[in-house]
């Protein structure tokens, strides 16, 4: 035995001894929790101090006790990304990997693929980390939120509502909505720049309600709305509780004037939600009775219009449920606020960057143009099938360089349940890995030339080869995002629909943009752009 334990059960037993001698005039009771607050004391010591003895060989800005970097981390939003990602070049290593303290939580922050793969590729690593509570009481337990079991069971029933069948039944909503925006862009012909953020986020809310709870919420039109409000106002707050310690205690921030917003802005968004998945159970009900009574009257499957009428995501999570047995209303409402919030700024900020970088680099909207020529001919106003959407290869590289170079999702978060090696060093259990994807994407390994927009970085032969985790936008692994092809469907709808009908030109420079490292990446002041009509 090693004269260092030796020394340390001596010191335990002579702190024991002077502990029993202090407590002996005391009840049971009171011995018994002296005691135990002793023993748990002890415990929680020696724990501290291995998990603080492998966070401390991990490279890594000097902290301070009890508040560790918090400090540092206290500033806006704007400024916080820049310096998340400065510590990542000050502090990093060749093996991709360094730490930071957020009052006494350590992080670890991961932008190699080799040290991302062992969080993302494992089913132990699958519970997201506690930055994801503050998201909990807009959408409770829902996929994105989940863990462990739920999120198992949750996954196995979503996964068939993201097949290519049900997903082109949304074809329509995409075609419908995009020509809405390509309308609303008219009025923008002629002005020596706009901002194009708003445009398309509004699209994008349109089309994720659609499809989301088949109700329409006229978002382009009335950007106003209580609803519109309310999801913007929940993403901001969420974001300052994720940044600011003190907001953190769920006591100091219910005495706070964001506590009440938050209230609202949850009070509109569930109540909204309630009353769509009522109405749709309600008909849904009424119209499986008239089936069975072979009434006449029976509303059928088709509109006013002879088109099939689509099936929502809420109605298959409806048919899911079998009635409540398997998802309650209020796991239903949680889905499919989850789809809600997952569906709308991730794809208006993969579009709207998309159509910056193509209006920065003229040769490359070219080259789409003339693949939508080949796809649609003169035609600027026929909609796209879904096979016409496929066809479109080239735009969904630009698409993908997009993602590498503004991922909508710039950071993940993930809980270490127990000990892993990663890049030859042991990150404890208790900690948080952060994956952070803007970092990882700009690996000159891996992409050359990494600051440059590049959509041939996704041509095939480009792509052999590649370590399947040095490209992430929808993460990866058993977590990956169920909604992708979704996504990317989507995008390519919005896309080929305002390049068809204008000529795009930024007007910002990439280099004099202020990123907003948010819930979502976004610039600071928008993107601003020009449009001239095709024709």
């Amino acid at each position: 035995m090693s004269s260092k334990v030796v020394t340390s059960l001596m010191a335990e037993s002579i702190l024991l001894s002077k502990v029993g001698q202090v407590i002996s005039g005391y009840s049971p009771i009171t011995v018994l929790l002296i005691g135990s607050l002793v023993l748990f004391l002890v415990v929680y010591n020696k724990r501290r101090s291995r998990l603080v003895k492998y966070i401390e060989k991990i490279p890594g800005p000097a902290a301070m006790p009890f508040l560790g970097n918090a400090i540092e981390m206290n500033v806006d939003h704007d400024e916080l990304f820049n310096r998340v990602i400065g510590m990542q070049k000050l502090w990093g290593t060749r093996i991709g990997i360094n730490r930071v303290w957020q009052g006494t939580a350590p992080r670890v922050l991961l932008f190699e693929p080799e040290t991302v793969e062992p969080i993302l590729n494992s089913q132990k690593f699958v519970n997201k980390s506690h930055d994801y509570d503050y998201l909990h009481p807009w959408l409770g337990e829902g996929l994105l939120t989940s863990t462990d079991r739920k999120w198992h069971s949750r996954r196995k029933i979503l996964t068939p509502a993201f097949h290519f069948k049900i997903l082109d039944d949304f074809i329509d909503v995409f075609n419908e909505q995009s020509a809405v925006l390509a309308r609303k862009l008219a009025v923008e012909v002629g002005s020596e720049a706009f901002n194009l953020f708003p445009y398309v986020t509004l699209c994008t809310l349109d089309i994720v309600c659609e499809t989301a709870m088949g109700r329409r919420i006229y978002a382009q039109s009335n950007s106003e709305s209580e609803y519109v409000k309310a999801v913007y106002g929940i993403g901001s707050i969420v974001q300052s509780r994720q940044a600011k310690i003190w907001l953190q205690s769920d006591f100091i921030f219910s005495l706070t004037s964001e506590y009440k917003l938050h209230q609202s802005y949850i009070s509109t968004l569930h109540g909204f939600s309630n009353m769509v998945i009522r109405e749709r159970k309600a008909e849904l009900a009424l119209l499986q009775e008239n089936n069975n009574n072979n009434n006449e009257n029976a509303p059928d499957a088709y509109d006013d219009l002879g088109k099939k009428k689509r099936l929502a995501f809420l109605d298959l999570l409806i048919d899911a449920s079998k009635e409540g047995t398997v998802l309650s209303n209020e796991d239903i409402r949680e889905e499919v606020d989850t789809f809600m919030f997952e569906g709308h700024d991730t794809t208006s900020a993969a579009i709207s960057w998309t159509l910056f970088l193509l209006g920065c680099h003229p040769e490359y909207q070219e080259q789409v143009v003339e693949e939508l020529d080949a796809i649609f001919g003169d035609d600027k106003e026929t909609p796209a099938t879904m096979k016409n959407l496929l066809d479109m290869r080239y735009l969904e590289c630009c698409i993908k360089d997009s993602l590498r170079l503004f991922p909508s999702v710039p950071m993940m978060a993930r809980m270490v349940a127990e000990d892993v090696n990663i890049g030859g060093k042991i990150v404890p259990a208790g900690t948080q890995a952060i994956i952070m994807t803007y970092a990882l994407h700009r690996n000159p390994r891996v992409f050359p030339k990494p600051e440059q927009f590049n959509p041939d970085n996704f041509l095939p032969e480009n792509c052999a080869g590649r370590h399947p985790f040095a490209y992430i936008p929808f993460s990866a692994g058993p977590r990956n995002c169920i909604g992708q092809k979704f996504a990317i469907l989507e995008e390519k709808a919005v896309i080929s629909t305002v390049l068809r009908k204008y000529k795009i030109e930024a007007v910002d420079r990439r280099e004099d943009l202020t990123l907003l490292g948010e819930l979502i990446l976004r610039p600071k002041d928008g993107l601003r752009v020009k449009i001239t009509p095709r024709d």
